[in-house]
């Protein structure tokens, strides 16, 4: 999938373009192997999701503060995650945590069917009009507490989710469709990334890969 950018968004220069293919080619050397992850990471230009500041950095295998105490996700980070959830055209995708929108974008150019839940009302509302100027119709965001999920949307055919939980999510689990696959980092101070596969009503089986660090994964919503 391409997309089109509005009038009203940065540029992308030809230099912006070559940092990304840079940035693309570390990734494929730390293990990213899926192509379409890859593709998509190398048409979407980071820096539309930072502020000015950052962006000279942009391209850089780093996370980056976006206000509200949160980051934007290392790039590595966003594929590797992205490639344990192995999402298809045209699944319903349910992201816990939007951020700064970029994780999002990512899985609008695999084609999913995006819906992501923000509990930062000034994030939600940043990312949303972003993603809408990009013209990636097939986000949907929505502010909310991310525990509690969409159960209104449910099930989902994958979960991903951008923050570190102290448990796996119980009501994230019963959203999924049978089949369906849940991504989350797991632990307090440091996380190890957990892959949950529905495998019936009740049954579930787990993977336990790499840790990583990311923020906390807090309860209820922050208005303003």
């Amino acid at each position: 999938m391409t997309f089109h950018f509005s009038n009203n968004l940065p540029a992308d220069t030809y230099r912006h373009k070559g940092m990304r293919r840079k940035l693309i080619d570390s990734l494929a050397e730390k293990g990213i192997k899926d192509e379409r992850i890859l593709s998509a990471m190398e048409q979407l230009p980071r820096h539309f999701f930072l502020e000015k500041a950052f962006e000279e950095m942009a391209y850089e295998d780093k996370p980056f503060q976006i206000g509200s105490q949160q980051t934007i996700s290392q790039p590595f980070t966003v594929a590797y995650q992205t490639q344990l959830l192995n999402v298809k055209p045209k699944e319903k995708v349910l992201e816990i945590g939007t951020g700064s929108g970029y994780q999002a974008a990512v899985l609008a150019l695999l084609e999913a069917r995006v819906f992501s839940i923000e509990r930062h009302e000034s994030l939600h509302k940043k990312a949303k009009a972003i993603l809408n100027k990009m013209n990636l119709g097939n986000v949907r965001c929505r502010l909310g507490d991310g525990w509690k999920g969409l159960p209104e949307f449910a099930p989902f055919d994958k979960i991903i989710v951008t923050a570190g939980a102290d448990a796996i999510p119980k009501n994230l689990k019963t959203q999924l469709k049978i089949g369906g696959i849940l991504v989350v980092p797991v632990g307090t101070t440091a996380q190890r990334m957990y892959k949950i596969v529905r495998l019936s009503k009740d049954e579930f089986e787990e993977e336990v890969f790499h840790q990583f660090k990311f923020v906390p994964m807090l309860k209820g919503i922050v208005k303003g």
